[in-house]
C-alpha cells in the first residue's frame, strides 16, 4: 500500500485505533517521522514501531474490505468533481446563470 492510500485510510478508520496505534502512525504518515525518531520519542524499540505501523497497516485494510468507507468517500469526491466540471461548462454556455452557478460551487466545496 502506497502512503497516500494510507492516509485516506488512516483518515477514514484512525478511530478505531488504539490512542497508541493512531499516535505512532500519525507520526510516521502525517508528521513524515522515521522509525527510528519515533521509537526515540516513544521511549520503544524500532522493531515495536515498525510491528505497529505494519499491524495498523494491515487492520486499516481489513476494516476497509469490510466496510469500504473509503471507496465510498472517494466515487462522492469525484463526483462533486464532476459536478463541479459540470458547473463550469454550464456558466460558459448560459453566463446569465453565473450566480447560481458560483453559489451551486460554494455548496459542492462545503460537501
Amino acid at each position: 500500500m502506497d502512503k497516500l492510500s494510507f492516509i485516506g485510510l488512516w483518515d477514514a478508520y484512525s478511530g478505531l485505533l488504539t490512542e497508541t496505534q493512531q499516535e505512532i502512525t500519525n507520526l510516521y504518515f502525517n508528521l513524515d517521522l522515521t522509525v527510528s525518531e519515533i521509537a526515540k520519542e516513544k521511549g520503544i524499540s524500532r522493531q515495536a514501531v515498525s510491528e505497529c505501523l505494519k499491524g495498523c497497516k494491515a487492520q486499516l485494510e481489513e476494516y476497509e474490505d469490510k466496510l469500504r468507507l473509503f471507496g465510498r468517500i472517494r466515487k462522492a469526491g469525484d463526483g462533486i468533481a464532476d459536478a463541479a466540471k459540470w458547473a463550469d461548462s454550464f456558466a460558459e454556455a448560459h453566463p446569465e446563470h453565473a450566480a447560481e452557478v458560483c453559489e451551486l460551487k460554494k455548496i459542492l466545496q462545503r460537501g
